[in-house]
C-alpha cells in the first residue's frame, strides 16, 4: 500500500520534524509513505472573507496538482466523519482488500481547504471538533496510520 500525505506548509519546529521522522521510520515496515508539502499562502492581518477564499483557492491549485486519479482521496476536515482508531484501521484494511493500492490524505493550511479539494475527495474524516495546528495534525495523522497498521496486523497498541 502506498500512502501519500499532501499538506500545506512546511514544518518549522524541530520537535514536530522529529515526530514526523519517527513515524516515517516506523511506517516503513507497513507501507510506502510519501509526504508532499505544498507552499502555503501568507494571510494578511485583517484579511476579509474574499481574500481568505482567494488564499484557499491558490493552495487548492497546488494540492490538486498532486492528487492522483487512481488514488482513494481522504481530506481531513472538522466536518468530516469521526472514526475511532479501530474503525480507521478497518477502513485502511477494507480499502486494501478492495484493491485500492494508493491512499492520499490531504491536510489543508491554516484557513482550511477550498471546496474544490473537498469535492475531489472520496471521503472527509475528522479527528476532533477542535482545531489543531496543521503541523501537529500531520503528526496525529501519521500516528493514527501507524496505530491502524498495528491493529490490522494484530500487534499490541495503546488503548
Amino acid at each position: 500500500m502506498k500512502i501519500t500525505i499532501i499538506c500545506v506548509g512546511r514544518i518549522k519546529e524541530e520537535f514536530y520534524r522529529k515526530a514526523v521522522s519517527e513515524y516515517e521510520k516506523r511506517l516503513g515496515r507497513y507501507c510506502k509513505l510519501e509526504i508532499i508539502e505544498v507552499q502555503d499562502e501568507k494571510t494578511p492581518d485583517g484579511a476579509g472573507l474574499a481574500v481568505e477564499e482567494q488564499i484557499k483557492e491558490k493552495e487548492a491549485a497546488r494540492i490538486l496538482k498532486h492528487v492522483k486519479e487512481d488514488a482513494y482521496v481522504i481530506t481531513l476536515e472538522i466536518q468530516g466523519e469521526k472514526l475511532d482508531s479501530v474503525s480507521f484501521a478497518n477502513q485502511l484494511d477494507q480499502l486494501a482488500l478492495q484493491g485500492k493500492s494508493h491512499i492520499q490524505f490531504i491536510i489543508g493550511g491554516s484557513l482550511g481547504l477550498h471546496a474544490s479539494v473537498s469535492k475531489a475527495a472520496h471521503q472527509a474524516i475528522s479527528f476532533s471538533n477542535m482545531t489543531f495546528p496543521h503541523q501537529l495534525m500531520r503528526v496525529i495523522l501519521l500516528e493514527q496510520i501507524y496505530r491502524g497498521y498495528r491493529i490490522i496486523k494484530g500487534e499490541p497498541y495503546h488503548k
